[in-house]
């Protein structure tokens, strides 16, 4: 397909391109992994984020964002794909604040989505609790309280959790999916920190009878439910987009290193085998970007088909990912392996990422059973 960006579109990815590769190349993700940073992320950098009204990319401008849209997330997404940026933006600006835009009440929208824009609080959306991707099966679950609720269950590898001021949790209600905000440092909750394979961090939340007021309430039903897809459809999205960026980064740093690297008294990109591979490569990533914006740009018109646009970006950006990834270290033969150099670091993140919101199976699952199959 093709896709063209409008002006302030471009300059937004401009401006995330250039600001990122400044304050936060790969070597950044080396700094933070060996100095064993407690938060897995740079504290700084979320701040600067914040002053370039990122967070707030998916907060309308009412509630102190800028309401650039599903495309303005991806884009940025994708440029923090490139260095491999370690951030809630995921958890907090996506995940979260669609969550509460879509599901929360007028109250909840002016209390809390000002604070994801200007990264006052960090927030993140707990909606898994099976060691593989599964936000259908809920067990976590509310009672009515007096006025309020109780709240009990584990939602599992939410990303950045640990760093969390607040959640947004899905729990069964009266038989029905609901949404609650609870904070982190609410009575009976608590988080277990993990370190995973790209290395940032994961948490999983426990609920132990955590008692909640009648406020805590987001929403329930067919609305919570809609607020819940809202925000998965919209992380998908924007995760491909985050593949895209580090795919077509480790395609680049591929293609430089055979067009230097000798072997036979020749440059090893001028082996028709390499060449092949490459080119199929190369197809793979362009695919992947077409579906990776058709679906942001289907979120933003708000079509029907958007779910199908997201299950489809997702699963090829999973597979696209992996395969530029393990390509590259193929490619750059036995110092690909090594720490020293970091293309490594993207295969981790390709492994890791892929199986956030589901990998390329779960996704062509979903993908045949939308379309009948």
């Amino acid at each position: 397909m093709s896709f063209k960006l409008s002006e302030e579109q471009a300059m937004l990815r401009d401006a995330a391109r250039e600001f990122l590769a400044e304050k936060s190349p790969v070597s950044e993700l080396r700094r933070l992994r060996d100095e064993k940073n407690p938060d897995g992320f740079s504290r700084q950098l979320w701040s600067g984020m914040a002053e370039m009204g990122w967070l707030g990319v998916l907060v309308p401008e009412e509630h102190g964002g800028i309401g650039f849209g599903a495309v303005g997330a991806g884009l940025i997404s994708e440029a923090m794909g490139r260095s491999l940026v370690a951030s809630p933006f995921l958890s907090s600006a996506v995940l979260a604040a669609v969550a509460i835009r879509e599901g929360g009440t007028d109250a909840h929208k002016a209390e809390h989505l000002p604070k994801i824009a200007s990264g006052e609080r960090i927030y993140a959306l707990a909606a898994d609790e099976r060691p593989r991707h599964d936000p259908a099966a809920i067990d976590a679950s509310a009672v009515r309280d007096g006025n309020g609720f109780r709240l009990s269950g584990v939602k599992r590898h939410i990303p950045e959790g640990h760093a969390a001021d607040a959640f947004v949790v899905s729990a069964m209600l009266d038989g029905e999916v609901a949404l609650f905000l609870v904070e982190a440092k609410a009575e009976g909750a608590s988080t277990d920190a993990r370190a995973l394979v790209d290395s940032r961090y994961a948490a999983d939340l426990t609920l132990n009878d955590v008692k909640l007021d009648g406020g805590a309430l987001m929403s329930s039903g067919e609305a919570a439910q809609k607020a819940l897809d809202a925000a998965l459809e919209t992380g998908r999205a924007c995760l491909s987009a985050e593949l895209l960026g580090a795919g077509e980064t480790a395609f680049d740093a591929t293609l430089d290193y055979l067009k230097q690297r000798q072997q036979f008294g020749r440059v090893i990109g001028t082996f028709q085998g390499l060449q092949h591979r490459a080119a199929h490569l190369h197809s793979e990533l362009e695919l992947t970007r077409s579906l990776a914006f058709k679906a942001l740009a289907a979120l933003d018109a708000g079509t029907p088909d958007a779910p199908m646009w997201c299950a489809a970006a997702k699963a090829k950006a999973t597979a696209a990912g992996r395969l530029s990834a393990s390509e590259a270290i193929q490619m750059f033969g036995g110092v690909g392996m090594t720490d020293e150099f970091d293309i490594g670091f993207f295969y981790k993140r390709a492994q890791a990422a892929g199986e956030f919101l589901g990998d390329d199976r779960f996704h062509a699952d979903r993908l045949a059973k939308i379309n009948g199959y």
